[in-house]
């Protein structure tokens, strides 16, 4: 006999709009949706309430095995799950070995294997090692390739020069594959001031726009060449949106990510001394940040994710707060949809342009199958944003490292309940994720 039960909600997020809804669920799947409220569905959501799906965060890095100290499948996911991250999937970076041999993903997959508490997929790497051997990944399931155009900070996931780029991107177009791209140059970046400070104006200074503009060119050209595919992950500099919308209005098949931390802090607030906040590419200005939003309403942005890049207290914090020093990365799985489901409002945009950028279009872009919207055939994955005040307190959040950059911001909401394939998840979940594999 199937197992079905029926959520009903005053206002809920699909097909584009928010309105009443009523959905049946069966064996985890959603297999109707009515535009009505059911006063005797099984859940029933509260008139403040809105019902959403879970987030689809295809950019997190879970680093185990080889860096568990830094996070870990467990840990990684259970944060997800807390903050309405229903899917997300694995960088092939930071672990040990990295995921760029179908052998390195089995070991992956192993060390995974009874640790999620949300569904994961997996991203494989390219490297100048791996060239001529990336289909072999790619039939053992991975949504794509990433590559560096600098050096990544962990010296066995090497980057990729002009030539090799070229390379890689001929070799994925001849087989249908996607290329997600770290662009920042690394001569520029080389050139740039780079002092012992805690300061996070030099800091900024290090990792100047035209890294990533020069990168970016770079990137579009080879497209250009090659037809290859191509994501570009964690935009921080509006200065690009230039080149983004020209190689869009070529027909180019190039699609663009930026982070709820670009979107939601901004370099005039982040004080000196705090490497919780440091990241590559950096958190820039506030009017960068205006920028960013002018350019995800216009759609020369298309998805946000968190790029969750935690790492120890030890490797944060060792340096005294010199800039320079520390490892860079945002822990953010957590609370990356509660941040910009508060900001909707203040940037004039509504929930329902949220879940297009942080559920709906990551799941479509990447391939991920029956995620990403409440629609039917759809896996039940749910979350509910409540009109809850609540203060992001780093040592409460369920990532394995207690940093945060979030620590100290108050938001109007926070999400409560999530289910998962139709299962409510607890505050502590059971580990009933699922793998996941491209479409």
């Amino acid at each position: 006999m199937a197992d079905s039960f029926t959520v009903s909600a005053p206002a809920a997020v699909h097909d584009g709009h928010i309105g009443p809804a009523t959905l049946t669920v069966t064996d985890g799947i959603i297999t109707a949706i009515a535009d009505t409220q059911t006063p005797g569905a099984d859940v029933r959501i509260a008139p403040s309430d809105v019902l959403l799906p879970g987030a689809v965060d295809t950019h997190v890095h879970l680093n185990e095995p080889g860096r568990t100290e830094w996070e870990g499948f467990a840990t990684g996911t259970r944060a997800a799950a807390a903050g309405g991250v229903t899917t997300v999937l694995d960088m092939p970076l930071n672990s040990i070995p990295p995921t760029t041999t179908p052998d390195a993903l089995a070991t992956k997959r192993e060390a995974a294997a009874g640790k999620l508490s949300v569904d994961l997929g997996y991203w494989g790497g390219a490297v100048p090692q791996n060239l001529g051997h990336l289909e072999e990944l790619w039939e053992a399931g991975v949504f794509g390739f990433k590559c560096f155009t600098l050096p990544s900070g962990v010296d066995e996931f090497e980057p990729l020069d002009a030539a090799q780029l070229r390379t890689a991107m001929t070799e994925i177009a001849g087989f249908g594959g996607l290329l997600i791209v770290h662009a920042e140059d690394a001569r520029t970046i080389d050139a740039a001031p780079s002092p012992h400070s805690r300061a996070y104006s030099d800091f900024l200074l290090s990792r100047p726009d035209e890294a990533e503009l020069k990168a970016i060119g770079l990137v579009i050209d080879t497209m250009r060449e090659t037809g290859c595919q191509v994501h570009l992950l964690h935009l921080s500099s509006a200065r690009g949106l230039d080149l983004v919308a020209a190689a869009k209005a070529e027909g180019l098949p190039l699609t663009v990510e930026t982070c709820p931390h670009y979107l939601c802090l901004a370099a005039e607030s982040i004080p000196d001394g705090t490497p919780e906040y440091k990241c590559c590419p950096p958190i820039r200005d506030r009017g960068n940040q205006d920028a960013l939003w002018q350019g995800l309403t216009e759609g020369l942005i298309d998805i946000v994710v968190t790029d969750h890049s935690p790492t120890t207290r030890a490797n944060k914090y060792a340096s005294g707060g010199d800039l320079s020093a520390t490892w860079g990365g945002v822990a953010g799985v957590q609370v990356g949809y509660t941040a910009m489901l508060d900001a909707a409002a203040s940037h004039g945009v509504g929930l329902e342009r949220i879940v297009e950028w942080m559920s709906e279009g990551p799941a479509r872009i990447m391939g991920v199958p029956a995620k990403g919207g409440l629609t039917v055939g759809h896996d039940a994955d749910l979350a509910v944003w409540s009109a809850r005040p609540q203060t992001i307190d780093a040592a409460a959040l369920k990532h394995r490292n207690p940093i945060s950059a979030w620590h100290g911001h108050t938001f109007a909401g926070t999400i409560t309940d999530v289910w998962l394939r139709g299962a409510l998840l607890g505050r502590d979940p059971e580990p009933n994720g699922h793998e996941i594999f491209r479409a």
